[in-house]
């Protein structure tokens, strides 16, 4: 019986020792729900005692149901015939699992017949179901339409649409993409048309690798409105799946197989306008596609986590020369190396999905006292949020391919072998550095925070917060912060702007590196073994930042 949430300690960390009483509180309105809707907790304790039973169902089902179908999901894959497409019987499986477990809807409210958990415990439970199968975690995660729906929708659309996704009655789709218009979604051309006779939109066009396609309610980004070429003319529409909808055809992908990809054609699609008319891009989009990117973060981690087991598994049991390979040092310091990122990835994961949650409960709180206190608050986190999620989907899909790498590299000539579980985790890994905005985009959003000094205010926040008596890391840290924001005052003020668009990657990947270490040392505050991760991390890490830091003065 295995179970992919209590054979991970490290997820459990954040549970045990972080404290998420006011997060909590503000979540479950102080406590009040107790006693008027069904497993609503009447305490901090209960509610974490929630979150950790909840887990712990997705962890068996993730280690004794998706896990052992994920081979033959593989193999099997999502099947298109004649404009319909069919899940492999393991997602069937899986699905039907998920739903029988209610673990849908898991951050809409009650009321809608949801958890009502924070956006933390969701992620969790998204790097859990991505470590079993990365392919249906694109099904499990696409929770986050009706997240969207909860955030923007009319109370009617909530009440109709939140509800079914809680539970479990339809999955989901986020339709974007289209031939012409990939990353540059300002460029949409599908079009909604107001339908006079029937008092409603019509969508008419085509969209281009979409995610569950096939999806019964999808949320979809088209141009309502005429003579407009840019994201002032785009809204975001609720659709359902009908007969003006025509699947052309499903892609053949490298992996995920039993995530189906759809090319898609509409044909006057009855559609329901979320929100208001003309922020479907500026506003809508971008809230989804932060939910989306904080989701393939969490694929990621949860692939590479599998690799990384797969790889230490298999160092232990090969034998070469007379030992198993773990006893050479060059494969002991790549697994070493592993573990360490995963400890990294973990930590920059989880401390962003916790701002996010604030973020969302400070701006929910201020809507209904007018704190003015609360509202510096929820600005301090609006402010961050979006840095975060760039940041977090750029370092943890780059380190989760590298991981996935070096596990096969570890397994040598057989890590090849369509036998062995790291190629499939190889293959399925690769698009999380591509989709939902791919590395250099992340670059795009994430570098404002850092030239604006966004990033330096948040480092030093972060730094009051570290373990003090690891005195040594904590100096080289707060100079190395200290020289990098010198840097970015020197390469604002260069006539030639090319130079720091050159370095870009390079300034954002010190940016990375610098705020993990500051999420390292906080951990450190916790437990011995985070001591030595953080201790090791800014050892080996540090001098990187140095070295780039050196590459963009010269």
């Amino acid at each position: 019986m295995a179970n992919y949430y209590k054979d991970n300690n490290d997820i459990e960390f954040y549970l045990k020792n972080y404290d998420l009483s006011e997060l909590v509180s503000l979540y479950e309105n102080n406590y009040k729900e107790e006693g008027k809707c069904d497993f609503a907790p009447d305490s901090y304790e209960e509610a974490i005692q929630n979150y950790d039973l909840a887990l712990d169902v997705a962890g068996k089902i993730a280690g004794d149901v998706i896990a052992e179908n994920a081979d033959s999901v593989d193999e099997e894959g999502a099947q298109f015939d004649r404009g319909t497409v069919t899940y492999a019987k393991g997602t069937q499986i899986n699905l039907e699992m998920i739903i029988k477990s209610g673990l849908n809807g898991v951050t809409l409210p009650r009321k809608y017949e949801g958890l009502n958990f924070p956006i933390t415990i969701y992620a969790m439970m998204v790097e859990i179901v991505s470590r079993a199968d990365g392919s249906f975690m694109n099904l499990f995660g696409l929770q986050d339409i009706g997240e969207t729906i909860n955030e923007f929708g009319s109370e009617e659309q909530k009440r109709k649409y939140c509800t079914m996704f809680a539970k479990g009655e339809v999955t989901g789709a986020m339709i974007l993409t289209e031939p012409d218009a990939g990353s540059d979604l300002q460029s949409v051309r599908t079009k909604a048309v107001w339908d006079e006779k029937e008092q409603c939109y019509r969508i008419y066009g085509v969209k281009r690798f979409i995610t569950n396609g096939n999806a019964e309610v999808s949320l979809i980004l088209a141009r309502s409105e005429e003579h407009t070429t840019d994201a002032r003319g785009l809204s975001m529409f609720i659709i359902e799946k009908d007969d003006t909808i025509k699947i052309r055809r499903i892609e053949d992908k490298l992996g995920i197989h039993g995530s189906p990809t759809c090319e898609l054609e509409y044909h006057g699609t009855k559609a329901e306008l979320v929100g208001k008319k003309g922020l479907g891009l500026i506003k809508y989009v971008m809230a989804l596609m932060n939910g989306a990117r904080l989701g393939v973060a969490a694929q990621a981690l949860g692939i590479s986590e599998e690799a990384y087991r797969e790889a230490y598994a298999y160092a232990n049991e090969r034998e070469q020369f007379g030992k198993t390979i773990i006893n050479f040092s060059m494969v002991r310091r790549m697994l070493d190396d592993m573990e360490m990122e995963l400890d990294a990835m973990r930590a920059l994961l989880y401390n962003t999905s916790l701002s996010i949650d604030y973020k969302k409960m400070y701006n929910k709180e201020y809507e209904e006292t007018g704190d003015k206190d609360i509202r510096i608050l929820a600005k301090k986190y609006d402010r961050i949020t979006g840095f975060l999620t760039a940041l977090s989907k750029f370092y943890l899909t780059e380190m989760g391919n590298k991981i996935c790498y070096d596990a096969v590299q570890i397994h040598g000539g057989t890590g090849y072998m369509r036998d062995f579980k790291v190629q499939r985790l190889s293959r399925d890994i690769r698009i999380t550095s591509i989709y939902e905005g791919t590395t250099q985009l992340q670059v795009v959003a994430a570098i404002g925070s850092i030239t604006s000094g966004r990033l330096f205010e948040l480092l030093r926040d972060e730094l009051e917060n570290a373990e003090r008596g690891l005195i040594s890391e904590l100096n080289k840290l707060k100079a190395a912060v200290n020289d990098y924001e010198e840097l970015i005052k020197q390469l604002k003020e260069e006539k030639n702007a090319g130079r720091k668009d050159y370095y870009e990657y390079d300034l954002v990947e010190i940016a990375s590196i610098l705020l993990i270490s500051t999420y390292l040392l906080k951990n450190a505050k916790y437990s011995e073994d985070k001591v030595k991760t953080a201790e090791r991390y800014i050892h080996e890490r540090l001098p990187k930042v140095r070295y780039l830091m050196n590459r963009i003065i010269q």
